[in-house]
């Protein structure tokens, strides 16, 4: 690059993003040549109810005056900078890159209305057989790669600092999952700390050191999250309200008819049935009207103990210096989307 860098490059270089998917410019406010407008949605490729809301079409079904444009990301830190190029109005994210897009000098403009599932041992750290790693302590000095501003990065460093290990002693590198998978195949390096479903590729030749249902154990939470920006939900409370809805059916499928929810999330992975079914047993997903509970998002006027979590996902990242300084309470009370929530989430 030559000349001036604009601040979306210089905050791209700073998140470690390469190359961007190509997203439309275009938004819900702008119509397309049908006439339709569009709503444009971040996914990712891990097992969830997102994953089966885009498999069954439902938001398609649900707003038939909109087009529904799905875009596949690697990363939270690469959404985070789709959001800061205003490509994108719907995301999953995991709670510590939102974290560390509501915190300077990122300032993301956008809220959460939903989560997706609890970290469980769907997200672990992994040594690779061969390598003489039994435990967290053994990492001074090796390679350990993990998707830099991920949950995952951010378990690692829980990880390590719970086990009294200097972060500064291991080899960090910032790889995206399928870069993972092959420098892990190619012997490149000696761990990764990485979720489903490349996690489920590096265990079959690899043990598993600690996953992130011990860390949350342990006072370190991760999520993934449903987000959008704020200026999306103030203008079309219609869509994020559909798009509750759809999410709140997923969850209901998830539990209630397991080999349907399966089948949905085998598609969108390309993999068996019983790998999808392995996959979502590793996660920990929520009842819709937990969504509104004091213990996740809350109410308005309560927002819940969402909150509290991502407060403390900005007061570690800042403590290992990642971040210059978390936000303050308020802001992050604010990122908390509880409005109409409760009617989204009754059945």
């Amino acid at each position: 690059m030559t000349g001036h860098r604009s601040r979306r490059s210089v905050l791209t270089a700073a998140l470690g993003i390469g190359v961007l998917p190509v997203l439309s410019a275009c938004s819900a406010d702008a119509a397309s040549g049908d006439g339709k407008k569009t709503v444009r949605i971040a996914y990712q490729a891990f097992p969830s109810g997102d994953l089966i809301v885009k498999d069954r079409g439902w938001l398609e079904k649900a707003l038939p005056e909109h087009h529904i444009a799905w875009t596949k990301f690697d990363s939270g830190a690469s959404i985070n900078t789709a959001f800061l190029a205003k490509s994108v109005d719907i995301a999953a994210i995991g709670s510590s890159p939102m974290a560390r897009g509501l915190s300077a000098p990122l300032d993301i403009p956008y809220k959460v209305i939903w989560v997706l599932d609890v970290a469980g041992e769907n997200e672990a750290l992994v040594a690779r057989d061969g390598t003489g790693i039994s435990n967290v302590r053994d990492l001074t000095g090796r390679k350990v790669a993990t998707p830099f501003s991920s949950t995952s990065h951010y378990s690692l460093l829980a990880a390590l600092d719970r086990a009294g290990v200097d972060a500064s002693k291991v080899n960090i590198l910032d790889m995206e999952p399928q870069d993972i998978l092959a420098a892990w195949t190619r012997g490149d390096i000696d761990a990764s700390y990485v979720w489903l479903p490349t996690l489920a590729e590096l265990e079959k030749s690899g043990k598993v050191l600690v996953t992130s249902k011990e860390l949350a154990k342990a006072g370190k939470p991760t999520l993934d999250l449903g987000v959008a920006a704020a200026s999306f939900i103030q203008a079309h409370p219609d869509v994020i309200s559909a798009w509750r809805k759809a999410q709140a059916r997923a969850l209901d499928l998830i539990h209630d008819d397991p080999s349907a929810a399966t089948a949905a999330v085998a598609r969108q992975l390309g993999i068996g049935d019983k790998e999808a079914r392995a996959q979502l047993d590793k996660g920990i997903f929520l009842r819709p009207a937990d969504q509104a509970s004091a213990t996740w998002l809350g109410r308005p006027g309560r927002v819940g103990h969402l909150a509290e979590d991502l407060r403390s996902a900005t007061a570690f990242l800042a403590d290992q210096k990642q971040i210059d300084k978390a936000p303050g309470r308020n802001t992050l009370v604010n990122a908390v989307h509880v409005k109409g929530l409760a009617d989204d989430v009754a059945r």
